[in-house]
This record gives structure tokens, C-alpha cells and sequence, in this order.
């Protein structure tokens, strides 16, 4: 039978209409996913949170999250995503794949966090490619911002505290040191800007030792450092257990006693484990960019902020750049009214300026690297407690790193 019967003409114009219904919701769907995507600003966030280095990732959340409990959650009308990937250590291959998974997958505006020099290194050429800023917010190497156009530092570098280190043992009568640094990037340079500084004030280096990263056993160390008879010793060890680790050798093999005062780098006197050190602390020289005995309105702000998300917990030098990479960040969504393009928002990351919770900063436009007060500090009792009391300043130190 040739042509249409009405029986057909009816079940095809059914068929149409169901599945037009069935185009118009899925038009819906994505143009409600778009309308969602275009009000979120996402940061992914690259960081140790299991693993021996977790406590660095513990803080750098804890700092967040006291940022964004201070200053919301929605920023020029955009809702802020944080999306979390687990790096576990230094592990170049995973900190690349979760870099390159939050770029294409979660399409996120900014990467950001890296506790550790290797992991921030593999993601530079992704946000370079992507070019999305990445904001290094505590990995402390001088090389990394060298690595990519949109990276950012709101941490420290090495050099940037080793060599006031340098100097200002010089000039409190320090003529002999040793040097022990942990064997990787960031000891690397704390180890060259202490003796770089050292040598150049007329000081002289009696002895040096790195020591492989994760390494807990000092013993062999403390009585080499000891045959050397340094009027000072000068270490650079990754927050955590190692620095615990050393500071009990220390003691125990009577260095102190003999005549060697302990000059260190801030990450040896970490904040969150001084109550764990306890008075073995007492009298240690540090510098540092942090201190959470630091006086000033904006920290007793943030530590404030800080106790309500972990009351257990000193905030330390890893927080803080977490915390000051959050207002960077909350900046430029600001200043660009929550639509980010990368080359704009480094433009206004190049030359900000933050009153920070440690002290004013801001970034070097042409380094963009960080540019702070680096603080002398005293270990000391405040009340039942050991603190870093500050009790010089260096003011506006730039990465000296990059020279060497």
C-alpha cells in the first residue's frame, strides 16, 4: 500500500515529539552546566595530604579554610570550587598527571599548593601550555618561577633566609661554621646562600654534610660536626620528622655543650612541632618569613581564624602561604569581576602587594617571586610554651637565590 495511513503519520509525529523533548532537555542540561561553570571559579589544589609529609598538607588546608572562613566563599559573585588532589610526596609522574587531570578534566581557573620542589617543577609546563597561573604557596627552590611564565610564588625561597642567616652570624662574632642541609633542591640552596654570605663577610666553612632526604639518624653526623669544633652550625631541614629527629641528636650528643650554637633556617623550628621539641629549642637562633608569635593586627586575625578550624594546631610557615596564596587569588578574580584569562591575571599578580599576616609583601614583576621581611628570631618560653621570638628585621629581602 503506498503512501502514509494515519496510523503512521500519528506514531512518526509522536516519535518527533518525543524526541525533541527529548533535545530540549538535554540543551537544558548543558546550557545549566555551562550557566553552573560560569559562576564557579574552581582552584585545584596540589598537595601532600597522606604520606610523611601530610602535616605540611594539613596546614596549608587549615589556612584555606581560615582564609575563605574570613573573607567567603564568593567572590564577585562567583562561587569558589576547591578541588583537593593527593600528591603523597615527591613524586614528579603523579603531581604532572593530577596537574594535567584539573586543566583538562575540572577545567579549574588556578592551580595551586605544591609542599615540595619536585611536584611544583613537573606541573610547570602544563601551566605553561595551559597557560593557567599556578600558585607555588610553599615548595621553595629558587629555580621554580624561572620554570614557567604563570608561576607565582606566596612562600619563601631558601636563599631568601639562609643568607640573612649568613650575615647576621658574621656580625654576632661567628667566624667558623659547618653546614648540614638535607640533600635536595631546597638544601641545596640554603647550603650555597649561608656559604656564599658566610665566605664573603670573611667567615669560614670548616665542614659541610647533606643528608638524604627522609634520613632520621644524626649520630654519625653530630660527632664529625663535633671533631670540627665550628663556633656555629648552620642546618636547613624539611619540617617534620627529620627536624625532630636532629634536634634529639643534638642534645644527646652534647653539641650545645661543647661549644656549637645552632643556627638554623625556620623550617627546623616549625611552629606546629615546637610543643612536640619542646625546650630543646630553647636559645636556637633562627630566620625565617613567619612567626607565630609575630605581632601585628592581621595575624592575631588569622590566628584567630586558624584556631576555629584547628584549635589544636599552630599555624607555620607552610600555612602562611596557603593563606596569602588565597588573597592573591581572591585579587585577581576580584579584579578581573570573576572572568580569569591567565595572561591578565598575571599582570595583576606581577607587582601585588598584600598585607600579610607576617608582615607587608609583594611580588617582584619581574621574578614573580616574593619579596618580604625575613625576621631574626630566639627561641624562648612564653608562658608554659616555647615560641620564635622576633628580635631583628631584614626588611624587603628579595630571592638572592637566583644569582647562584
Amino acid at each position: 500500500m503506498k503512501g502514509r495511513t494515519p496510523v503512521m503519520t500519528r506514531i512518526r509525529s509522536r516519535m518527533k515529539s518525543r524526541l525533541l523533548v527529548i533535545v530540549c532537555g538535554v540543551l537544558m542540561l548543558w546550557a545549566g552546566q555551562a550557566a553552573a561553570a560560569s559562576d564557579t571559579v574552581k582552584i585545584g589544589l596540589v598537595l601532600q595530604l597522606t604520606g610523611p609529609f601530610a602535616d605540611s598538607g594539613r596546614q596549608m588546608t587549615n589556612a584555606i579554610k581560615a582564609y575563605m572562613a574570613q573573607h567567603g566563599d564568593t567572590v564577585a559573585g562567583k562561587k569558589i570550587e576547591l578541588i583537593f588532589k593527593d600528591v603523597t610526596g615527591p613524586v614528579p609522574a603523579v603531581a604532572k598527571r593530577l596537574c594535567q587531570e584539573l586543566v583538562v578534566q575540572d577545567k579549574v581557573d588556578f592551580i595551586a599548593g605544591f609542599g615540595l620542589t619536585p611536584d611544583a617543577l613537573a606541573c610547570a609546563p602544563v601551566a605553561t601550555e595551559a597557560k593557567t597561573p599556578l600558585i607555588d604557596m610553599l615548595a621553595a627552590t629558587s629555580i621554580i618561577t624561572t620554570k614557567s611564565p604563570y608561576i607565582v610564588r606566596t612562600s619563601l625561597t631558601l636563599p631568601q633566609v639562609s643568607a640573612p642567616m649568613a650575615q647576621w652570624a658574621y656580625d654576632n662574632g661567628y667566624r667558623k661554621a659547618y653546614t648540614l642541609v638535607a640533600d635536595y633542591g631546597p638544601g641545596h640552596d640554603a647550603e650555597k646562600a649561608f656559604q656564599k654570605a658566610f665566605k664573603a663577610k670573611g667567615g669560614e666553612i670548616v665542614g659541610e654534610v647533606r643528608v638524604p632526604l627522609k634520613n632520621l639518624e644524626f649520630a654519625p653526623y653530630m660527632q664529625r660536626i663535633k671533631d670540627s669544633t665550628p663556633q656555629g652550625l648552620f642546618v636547613f631541614l624539611p619540617t617534620g620528622q627529620m627536624g625532630m629527629a636532629f634536634m634529639r641528636s643534638f642534645e644527646e650528643r652534647g653539641l650545645k655543650e661543647a661549644g656549637v650554637t645552632l643556627l638554623a633556617t625556620g623550617d627546623l623550628l616549625d611552629d606546629g612541632a615546637m610543643d612536640s621539641m619542646g625546650d630543646a629549642t630553647l636559645g636556637v637562633i633562627s630566620t625565617y618569613h613567619y612567626s607565630a608569635a609575630h605581632e601585628s593586627p592581621e595575624n592575631a586575625a588569622y590566628l584567630e581564624a586558624y584556631r576555629k578550624i584547628d584549635p589544636n594546631t599552630r599555624p607555620n610557615g607552610h600555612a602562611i602561604g596557603a593563606y596569602d596564596g588565597m588573597s592573591a587569588i581572591y585579587t585577581v578574580i576580584r579584579e578581573l569581576n570573576g572572568k580569569i584569562d591567565g595572561d591578565k591575571a598575571m599582570e595583576i599578580l606581577k607587582g601585588l602587594k598584600i598585607a600579610s599576616p607576617r608582615g607587608p609583601i609583594y611580588i617582584d614583576p619581574e621574578t614573580r617571586d616574593i619579596v618580604q621581611n625575613v625576621y631574626v628570631r630566639e627561641a624562648k618560653k612564653v608562658g608554659d610554651k616555647v615560641y620564635n621570638i622576633e628580635f631583628a628585621t631584614i626588611e624587603n629581602v628579595k630571592d638572592p637565590g637566583k644569582e647562584l
